[in-house]
């Protein structure tokens, strides 16, 4: 395996970068979020239940496009509308017109301004779609295109690796469907994740930092409404550790993947307490089995190389309560490898494709 060379870290501070700082910020930002988005949050509900969509198709890149595999279990599990993920190049490179009438396209972008995201969101629109836009950057030039805009409202991030700014676009999320369900039980859930955040910033994922410091390769487990999280939390490996990490859905791994695990191979497991953790649960015992040191982060799990979690929240919540602790453990985790977490190897904070 060829080594990605290192940028200089010294003896950087793990709680003086960029990313630590965006990340510690999550809390707040999705307080102000959910504050100010009130009003065009309803009004965009209004207009949903007025004109229900047959599909909800989503378009996105990066970290992005992880919190669109989230968006596709929430919309479907609490309101049954079937969700597809979009290949951007379909229409940006390929030119081919897609029959989009009556769908709601979900375009999601931190900076508003790649080529392709901003060609697919006019051809969709001009192929019938409604366009919403979930965007940080509210002088895009993407939000002329749209139909709805969710401002994630995360600030400016300095650190390539996003942080907050994930964060928000699942809350973001979760407010639209929220109040497009009209689930009371996901409403009080959404209330509280300011809160939830802010403990889970302070759960202590050491243990993960121990194993994982010399680790070439492990996969990471998550399944329904984790899947998109642990995708997220292996880029971020990627991005800022230089660790070769791979996300699979707990049923998925069972299928090829798994003959690679033996004796010492890591997995780390990010399970939310739904119908999906008895085989989450499950999986992460054959792992173990076969010799592979699990890190399992799960409520009401406390056996080997538990990883603590707080209790008590919706499971939609969970997910993102999870990635706000592997966020800190992560950045730590790049400096005890050598690497500066906000000056990833051959990476920019906008990347733009077409």
């Amino acid at each position: 395996m060829q080594v990605v060379d290192k940028p200089r870290v010294g003896s950087l501070n793990p709680q003086h970068t960029a990313m630590f700082t965006e990340a510690s910020e999550s809390a707040t930002v999705v307080e102000r979020q959910l504050g100010k988005n009130q009003t065009a949050v309803s009004d965009i509900v209004t207009s949903l239940v007025r004109h229900e969509p047959r599909a909800v198709i989503t378009c996105a890149r990066g970290s992005s496009d992880h919190a669109a595999t989230f968006f596709k279990y929430l919309v479907e599990s609490q309101l049954g509308v079937v969700t597809s993920s979009a290949s951007p190049s379909v229409q940006s490179v390929y030119k081919s017109q897609q029959q989009l009438r009556d769908t709601l396209y979900v375009t999601i972008t931190q900076s508003g301004k790649s080529p392709d995201l901003l060609d697919n969101a006019k051809r969709a629109k001009d192929a019938g779609a409604r366009v919403l836009v979930l965007v940080n950057d509210e002088e895009s030039p993407i939000v002329p295109l749209a139909d709805f805009v969710i401002p994630l409202c995360a600030g400016k991030e300095k650190s390539v690796a996003a942080t907050k700014s994930f964060i928000a676009t699942i809350s973001a999320m979760l407010h639209l469907v929220a109040f497009w369900s009209a689930d009371p039980r996901l409403k009080e859930g959404l209330s509280r994740l300011p809160e939830g955040l802010r403990q889970t910033w302070s759960l202590d994922w050491r243990a993960a930092i121990e194993m994982l410091i010399g680790a070439n390769n492990l996969f990471v487990i998550g399944r329904g409404l984790g899947l998109g999280v642990a995708q997220e939390a292996a880029l971020k490996l990627k991005e800022v550790c230089g660790l070769h990490a791979e996300a699979f859905s707990s049923a998925e791994v069972r299928h090829g993947p798994m003959a690679l695990v033996g004796d010492g191979f890591p997995v780390l497991v990010l399970a939310q307490g739904d119908e999906t953790l008895p085989g989450t649960e499950q999986l992460a015992s054959d792992f173990r089995a076969m010799g592979a040191n699990v890190l399992l982060a799960a409520e009401n799990y406390s056996g080997k190389n538990a990883l603590p979690v707080s209790s008590g929240y919706h499971c939609a919540i969970q997910p993102l309560l999870l990635i706000q602790s592997f966020y800190r453990m992560s950045n730590e985790l790049a400096i005890r490898r050598g690497f500066n977490p906000d000056q990833p190897p051959h990476l920019r904070k906008v990347t733009r494709t077409v």
